[in-house]
């Protein structure tokens, strides 16, 4: 499980979640559902990228 550590960064890897971006929008996805979650102009934190 991820665990926040208050500098920036997050220890540890967050499972079930991936991101891709599209048109400079980074946008997360539940791997289980295949579901999109959110948008956002960063990258989220912990969360592996798709090809």
């Amino acid at each position: 499980m991820a665990k926040n550590t208050g500098k920036g960064y997050r220890k540890g890897a967050v499972t079930s979640r991936s991101e891709f971006q599209h048109q400079g929008t980074w946008f997360k996805r539940d791997t289980t559902t295949g579901r999109i979650m959110n948008g956002s102009q960063k990258q989220h934190k912990g969360v592996r990228n798709e090809r």
